[in-house]
Parts: C-alpha cells; sequence; structure tokens
C-alpha cells in the first residue's frame, strides 16, 4: 500500500533538513532542465519543483545516495557520469549495481532520519526505476514510469553511510540517468 501524500510530505520535511545538516549537502527546490526530475553535482542536490511528493521523496533520497557515492568512490562517478547510448549487457548489470548502491545508502538515510515504514515502498520503487532505465536504454523508448511499477520488489539491505565531504563534480545531466 503506498504511503498518503502527507506521509510523503512528512518524510520529506523530516529528511531535507537532515541531510543538511548532517551532511553539509543544500537541497535546492526548483526548475531542473527537462527531461530529469532531479539533479546533483556531489555538492548539492536539485528537485524539480513541479514533483508529486511520491515523486520527490524518492528523488530526495536516491540523489543523496548518488552524492554520497560520487563524493566516496572515483568509480561511482564514472559510472554516473558515463552516457548510455547502446549499452552493453555488463554496462547495463554495472549500471544496476549503482543504482541499487545508492537506494541502499537511502535506506539508512531514512533510517537514520527515523523513517522506518517505507522499506518497502522504496525497494518497489527503485525496482520500477531500474527496471524503467534499462527498458530506456536498450529501446530508446519512453513508457509510463509506473507501467514498470510491481509491488513486493525484495527489500534493500540498509549501507552505512560513510563520512565524505560534498564537493562539486559536474552536473548529472551530464551523465547517464534520465
Amino acid at each position: 500500500m503506498t504511503p498518503t501524500e502527507e506521509r510523503f510530505r512528512q518524510v520529506f520535511n523530516t529528511v531535507e533538513p537532515h541531510i543538511e545538516r548532517r551532511y553539509g549537502v543544500p537541497i535546492v527546490i526548483g526548475d531542473v532542465v527537462n527531461p530529469f526530475t532531479g539533479d546533483l553535482s556531489g555538492a548539492e542536490i536539485r528537485i524539480d519543483y513541479d514533483l508529486t511528493p511520491e515523486e520527490a521523496v524518492f528523488i530526495l533520497v536516491h540523489l543523496f545516495g548518488h552524492t554520497v557515492q560520487w563524493n566516496t568512490s572515483e568509480y561511482s562517478r564514472e559510472v554516473g557520469g558515463r552516457v548510455a547510448n547502446d549499452p552493453t549487457p555488463a554496462h547495463l548489470d554495472e549500471l544496476h549495481l549503482y543504482e541499487r548502491e545508492a537506494c541502499r545508502y537511502s535506506i539508512q538515510l531514512f533510517h537514520d532520519s527515523g523513517v522506518r515504514d517505507l522499506d518497502q515502498w522504496l525497494a518497489d520503487f527503485h525496482a520500477c526505476d531500474y527496471a524503467y532505465l534499462r527498458h530506456f536504454y536498450a529501446t530508446r523508448e519512453k513508457l509510463p514510469f509506473k507501467s514498470f511499477w510491481k509491488d513486493g520488489q525484495p527489500l534493500l539491505e540498509p549501507l552505512p553511510i560513510p563520512e565524505f565531504t560534498p564537493t562539486r563534480w559536474f552536473t548529472r545531466w551530464q551523465g547517464t540517468v534520465v
């Protein structure tokens, strides 16, 4: 069962200041260049103002996961910066691990912020997001996002968030994620 819009607003209003205070990563709400719904640089996270509360929560925590990756792993920055034109099956598998790891940091972020009721939702959203990306990169066809949704996906194991210093690397629109 999907949480209510009110619950997503509560979660956003809990997690967003936690990210800013604990990790020093500013969250900017504004217009994000299409086709993106959010953007990151390694030093800040941008979220489009025209998202549903559910979408905004996913973008917030998922881009935080990528922010952790970019600030702790040169390899992750490379994967995140690679444009996926005609990806090989090996590249898609690599992208899946990259996306999964970001969501594992997201689960930890939820738990550290006191949010413990969205683990299944995040697992389902992550699986939908990756199925969408995989389809898009393989076909260049953009189907409705929720057409990839399946309830009851395997839960993600939280991944402890390492210490990091937010550093501006590049913006996501220069990278792989659509």
